[in-house]
């Protein structure tokens, strides 16, 4: 079968690799589309396991069931979690499922951006969900980015009557904008240095966009009377925290939702954070439930998600898809269909 195998963001290579075969407990998936993901072009995360192929935003058939599996059969259109946790240890059990070693351990074979892939038993037990009727498969794939949003927006405390800033308009940014739409956030500001994501955040319920490289603290306080109760960084640098923990209201929440390199450090007042009662937060991985809700919050369209597809690329030119999400200039969702 076809695969796109990733050497580094600039080489991504359709290849042939072998067709996985399943046992006991195990399903094969035709993938029918695989989203790429803003963590797919972090070199500093990626280039070490390189090559293998990536694509963990997957939506595809049933085409094959493993002795024992009677949840799933052939044509059953599902979506499927690449990590999953074990449930019982004790992160797990305390509601820290994003820790669990087997959550940070599983995956399945290959990869997302493939014409197949084989789906381990543990992932077929509870990572495996099927798309409602209505829902197509482009529009599956958005559950677990979605998902991780869910589960950072609980991390927030997020209320309705919130107001909401969001530094950083990219996909996981516009994703925050809506899910806190649809939970009744009083006011939401978005910032981005490009104007094409600020009209994206404008379309997915901004009330207000502001260029990044203004100063958003005061902006923010001239708006709201105040600093913002909710703060999201969805970018990675040093400007961007020390920005967002300059805009968080006395008492507010401040999540780190951009990941930097390991080693490197954050931009921390400490004594402001404490004197202001500020709350840190940071969110990883969408578990079960979060996937779920996910599915829900998209199949009601309290969270379209559809009209975020800015490209729609066959397996042949993932890494023109590769370009367009490095480079996030006039892309927001890029989508590759592995059958085309």
């Amino acid at each position: 079968m076809r695969a796109a195998v990733y050497y580094n963001n600039r080489d991504v290579r359709v290849e042939e690799v072998p067709v996985p075969k399943i046992r006991e407990g195990e399903i094969m998936v035709r993938v029918e589309a695989s989203g790429i993901c803003g963590s797919d072009v972090m070199e500093w995360y990626r280039i070490k396991k390189a090559p293998l192929v990536l694509g963990h935003e997957i939506a595809g058939t049933v085409t094959e069931t493993g002795a024992g599996v009677v949840k799933f059969k052939a044509g059953d259109r599902v979506t499927v979690a690449h990590h999953v946790p074990c449930n019982t240890c004790r992160y797990c059990l305390t509601g820290n499922h994003s820790v669990c070693e087997t959550l940070r351990t599983t995956n399945f074979d290959p990869g997302g951006f493939s014409e197949y892939l084989r789906v381990p038993a543990i992932n077929v037990d509870r990572g495996v969900f099927k798309l409602p009727d209505s829902m197509t498969f482009e529009e599956g794939t958005f559950s677990e980015p979605l998902g991780c949003v869910v589960r950072a927006l609980r991390a927030c405390r997020m209320e309705p009557g919130k107001t909401v800033l969001v530094i950083g308009s990219g996909m996981s940014g516009l994703l925050h904008v809506r899910l806190a739409r649809a939970l009744g956030a009083g006011k939401i500001i978005a910032t981005d240095i490009s104007d094409f994501r600020l009209n994206a955040a404008l379309a997915s319920g901004a009330d207000l966009t502001l260029k990044a490289d203004t100063d958003v603290p005061s902006e923010v306080r001239k708006h709201l009377g105040r600093l913002a109760d909710i703060v999201i960084i969805c970018a990675a640098r040093d400007s961007a925290f020390a920005q967002g923990l300059k805009s968080v209201d006395r008492g507010g929440v401040a999540l780190f939702f951009a990941p930097k390199e390991p080693g490197e450090t954050f931009p921390m007042p400490l004594f402001d954070l404490w004197k202001d009662n500020i709350t840190i937060v940071n969110s990883y991985a969408s578990p079960p439930l979060d996937t779920m809700l996910a599915l829900d919050l998209i199949e009601s369209r309290r969270v379209p998600v559809a009209d975020l597809i800015t490209h729609r690329l066959p397996l042949g030119e993932a890494q023109e898809g590769f370009r367009l999400v490095a480079e996030a200039r006039e892309s927001i969702k890029v989508v590759i269909e592995p059958q085309r």
